[in-house]
Parts: C-alpha cells; structure tokens; sequence
C-alpha cells in the first residue's frame, strides 16, 4: 500500500487569490463611481434632482471613510480569510439592495452598507499583494491591487453608463453583485487560512497617529478631492457646456479608464524607483490639469484629450501614496492602508459635495479651477509629508534609504 506524497496534494496559485482580490477591487471601484455614469437615468427615477443623485457618490465615500476604519479597528485581530470572505459578502448585499432599492433613501442605505466593506477589503488586498510580491516591488504591489479600481473607471463604468441608459440605472448594480460574488468564491477557494493577527487594535492606532503617515492621509484627502469635483459631474459637463452628443460620453468615459489603468501601472514602477519624484510630479500635473478644464470647456476635441489626461493623473497617485503608508507603518499597517483608502473616498465626498454647489449655483464650468487650489494645497503636503519621514523609519517595506 502506498502512500500520497504530501507534494501531490494541489494548492491554488497565489495568483488566483490576486484575482479574487482584483475583481472585488473592480467591483468597488464601480460602484462607487457607477452612479456618475448613471446619473440622469437616477435622477429621473428616483424624481430627485441631478445634484441629489450625485450626492449618493458622497453617501458611498462617507461610508468607506467613516465605516472603512471603524471595521478595520473592530477586527484587527480576526483571521484574514474569513474577515475577507465575510466583507466581500456585505459588499454583495449592500449593491443588491442599492439594484432593487424603491427610493432614494433606500439606494442611499444600500451603498453605505457596501462602503463599509471597501476599506478593510482593500487593506488585506494590499497587505497580501505585498508579501507576495516583495518588498522592493511594494510599488508594483499596491498597482496590481489598484488595476481593479482602474478597470472599474476604464469598463465597469463606461458599460454601466451604457447599460443603464439602454436599459435600466439598475442593472449595472446588479451585475457588480455577481461579479463580486464570483471574488468571493476565488477567496475560499484559494486564498489559505492564517493565524489571526498579533497585532491588536492598539497597535494599529498608534502606527495611524505617526507624524509621516497623518501627513500622507492628509495628502491623499486634498490631493484626490480636485478630481471629484469635476469628475462627478464630468457627464454633465461634457455634454451641457462641451456640446458632446450624450452617444459619445461612454466612449470618453472609456478614455478616461484607459488613461487610468495605463496611469496606475506606470506609477507603480516609478514609484518603486523614486517614490517623491513620483508624487511630486503627478500631483504638479495634475493641478495644471484640473485648472486647464474650464478654460477648453467649450473646446470638444481638447476636452476629449484632457479626460485622458485627467484618467491617467487621477490613479497615478494611488501607487506613491499607498506605498508611502506601506513602507513607514510597520508591522500594523491595516488600519493605516483602510483609513487611507477612506481618505481616498472622503476626498471624493468633499468633491461631489463643493462641486454639486457649484452646479445648483450654475457654476458647472469652473469646477475645475476649485479642484486645481485643493490638488495644490495636497501637492504642499506632499512635500511635507516626503521631508518629515526619516529614511530609517521603515524597516518592514523599505529596503533602501530613498530621499524625497
């Protein structure tokens, strides 16, 4: 009688569990945005005005800011596996609830109940994306993790913009819900079981209150917040002032996602060669950018041009960003990273929220030159936030001094 060598027993791939961590990134990626491309079709429905529709992206980026660390603290010491399955799982219910809500307020609930779940998910994404891939790839890391947000700007929102006004705003959210839902599946299938942390809630919040990584987070909230204010309303903007055919808005939502995904890969490798250079640079275009909006507004060809450029720009500062976090947080980073991916989503509450003023006061063109002052004021704090982090005060995702 012989016996099985224990080699012969197949464990899935690493690579799998990526997946299953991408598309759950994808799919909070769109739905968070979804209801941008959507947001007419919504408004209609719900008999809400386009500047109330729009604030239900600010309900979705409260959650995830809000919720996303009060999770992350609530189970700092839960083993990974199930805590990702159980959070993939909440997201599927919160969207299914936002397809099939009756009214606002219900869409409203839906989506703050899915936020909940972003936050945390996309820490242990990153955190395991890391260890995978080593620490001097960390950049690359936190890109492949990110890919699933940028395919989500780059697809998932141009097809819902699509499916929602050929059929319905509802079906798109239906969708992300099996798609996640197959994420969740990969999860339990292949990610492994590990023992719980050793880490405990207090040292999560220490490694949240150092001096470097509260400047990082308060980079991210200013410098993303100008994007969300033209974003947002970029539908509106491209076919109310732009004089866009509303046929053409899926495309260059399509460009934009395209912009976004190409941006996000190439950070990630510029980052792990220079992390300042890479943050001061993006954010330093980005500032031109945002400003050169409302001057090409009335200029389709250049507005088509700028959304690409604006793609691109937009998902180039996740990789610095979040690498930053990794690298100076020690070996508590879950918090640090959700609160982060909070900030991300709180700059986006602060942009949907200053730009839907701007446009029930009649100032949908200018968003842009806001959004430029609060990217600037975020590249300031970069500079701050790169000078204040001595090169030695890593020593888990650092493995050569880097000067800012």
């Amino acid at each position: 009688m012989s016996v099985a060598p224990p080699s012969s027993k197949k464990t899935p791939h690493p690579s799998v569990v990526l997946t299953g961590f991408v598309l759950l990134v994808f799919c909070t990626g769109t739905a968070e945005y979804l209801v941008a491309g959507v947001l007419p079709q919504v408004a209609a429905d719900l008999d809400v005005s386009v500047a109330v529709a729009g604030q239900t992206v600010t309900a979705y980026a409260l959650g995830v800011a809000i919720g996303g660390p009060l999770v992350t603290v609530a189970t700092a010491r839960l083993p990974r596996k199930g805590l990702a399955l159980s959070l993939g799982l909440l997201f599927v219910v919160g969207t299914i609830l936002a397809a099939v809500a009756p009214g606002f307020v219900w869409l409203v609930v839906g989506r703050v109940v899915s936020a909940c779940a972003q936050a945390t998910l996309f820490a242990i994404a990153l955190v395991t994306a890391a260890q995978a891939m080593g620490l001097a790839r960390s950049g690359q890391a936190v890109a492949i993790v990110s890919s699933g947000l940028t395919v989500a700007t780059m697809l998932g929102v141009p097809l819902g913009a699509l499916l929602g006004g050929s059929t319905s705003w509802r079906v798109p959210f239906a969708i992300v819900a099996v798609v996640a839902a197959l994420g969740v599946l990969l999860l339990a299938v292949a990610m492994p079981r590990t023992p719980a942390p050793q880490t405990g809630a207090g040292d999560e919040i220490r490694t949240l209150l150092r001096g470097p990584v509260l400047l990082a987070v308060a980079t991210t909230v200013l410098g993303f917040a100008g994007v969300g204010m033209v974003f947002t309303y970029l539908v509106p903007l491209l076919t109310d002032v732009s004089g866009l055919a509303a046929s053409l808005v899926p495309v260059l939502l399509l460009a934009y996602g395209a912009g976004g995904f190409a941006g996000n890969l190439i950070a990630g490798k510029l980052t792990d060669i220079n992390l300042g250079a890479t943050l001061r640079g993006v954010l330093v275009a980005l500032v031109v950018t945002l400003a050169a909006f409302p001057l090409l507004a009335s200029y389709p060809i250049p507005m088509v041009a700028l959304t690409l450029v604006l793609g691109l720009l937009s998902t180039a500062t996740i990789a610095p960003l979040q690498t930053l976090l990794l690298r100076h947080a020690g070996s508590a980073p879950s918090l640090a990273l959700a609160v982060n991916v909070g900030a991300f989503n709180l700059a986006n509450a602060i942009g949907s929220a200053l730009g839907g003023i701007g446009v029930a006061v009649g100032l949908l063109r200018f968003g842009g030159f806001g959004g430029a002052v609060i990217a600037l004021l975020g590249l300031l704090l970069a500079v701050l936030a790169l000078h204040a982090t001595p090169p030695a005060a890593s020593t888990s995702f650092t493995q050569k001094e880097e000067h800012a």
